[in-house]
């Protein structure tokens, strides 16, 4: 039998404090926006701009650094927020290193050369000629 409409719904959890609240404001914040992501985690992928290029092994669907390290890019070049960032093992021709880059920031690198960050073998077991696969189970 139905309850009376003027019965608020309520959810199902075992906690009485759970059972108090209006099912609504869970399903509230459990919603979020669907981000699509234009790159892969395991792609090789170079800057458009600057002299580098690397492997995908992180993304942040939206901008999620300090402040402080989005406002030392200068102005005229600051990418928007509202984009996914991608976490990079890096390189160029002198040095290995960790970058974080916005989307519109990035091409796919069509070169077939693997990378050679050293980092790439604790998350990736191989190159498949366009990209990096993934272990099977993550290493610990």
């Amino acid at each position: 039998r139905r309850p009376p409409r003027s019965t608020p719904l309520y959810s199902s959890a075992a906690s009485d404090v759970y059972k108090r609240q209006p099912l609504m404001v869970y399903c509230i914040n459990i919603m979020q926006e669907l981000i699509e992501a234009k790159f892969s985690i395991g792609d090789v992928v170079k800057h458009k701009f600057l002299n580098f290029r690397g492997v995908i092994f992180d993304l942040d669907p939206t901008f999620n650094n300090t402040e402080e390290w989005y406002n030392s890019i200068p102005k005229d070049f600051r990418p928007k927020k509202e984009q996914p960032f991608y976490h990079l093992f890096a390189e160029n021709e002198e040095i290995f290193y960790i970058a974080y880059v916005s989307e519109q920031n990035l091409n796919i690198d069509n070169s077939g050369i693997p990378a050679n960050h050293p980092d790439i073998k604790k998350i990736f077991s191989r190159f498949n000629g366009t990209s990096y696969v993934p272990y099977d189970k993550a290493k610990n």
